[in-house]
């Protein structure tokens, strides 16, 4: 006589288990996704609108903004120079793109001229950079040769001339801005 063997309950307690497990890691990583992107949202800074706005009109108080870890690029140009019209278009998409990243702004300096007084600005349109940490930005050796016109002046890193939309992201890039 032949005997019996159990396998066949075996399968089905397999089959029962894999129809289990496979529904629960599914709900578990739905659950890992979920918390990871509100970790990341909670992680970002909540800082009033009003920090990002575009336009100033007196000094740019580097040391303060620097208390909120973000990096900081101030253009300084004018709204009726031709170079500064070209980059106005960059710097307000930059400045939309940017909010809560780093702080993006323009001060036109023949309208406000005393907002340029802490500044080694000796041309328009020029552009000063500080990283997240408050210290002057240092781009690359070869970021300088493919964009040219970075300068250091007494603790500031300034860019003279214009700014394209790509040269400023690759800045931001370097800059740590994701």
């Amino acid at each position: 006589m032949a005997t019996k063997t159990k396998k066949q309950p075996e399968k089905k307690d397999n089959m029962l288990w894999l129809k289990i497990l496979v529904p629960v890691l599914i709900v578990a990583a739905i659950a890992v996704i979920f918390i990871v992107k509100n970790a990341s949202e909670e992680d970002a800074p909540d800082l009033p609108d009003e920090l990002f706005g575009l336009n100033a009109t007196t000094e740019i108080d580097f040391a303060s903004l620097a208390e909120y870890g973000l990096p900081v690029i101030v253009d300084y140009g004018a709204d009726s120079c031709i170079p500064c019209k070209q980059m106005a278009p960059v710097l307000k998409t930059m400045n939309a793109e940017m909010k809560d990243k780093a702080f993006i702004k323009f001060v036109d300096v023949w309208k406000y001229g005393s907002a340029a007084n802490n500044v080694p600005i000796q041309i328009i349109p020029s552009q000063v950079f500080f990283n997240a940490d408050g210290t002057p930005y240092v781009p690359s050796d070869s970021l300088k040769k493919q964009i040219g016109g970075f300068k250091l002046y007494n603790g500031f890193t300034v860019h003279e001339g214009g700014l394209t939309e790509d040269e400023m992201r690759a800045i931001l890039a370097e800059m740590g801005v994701k």
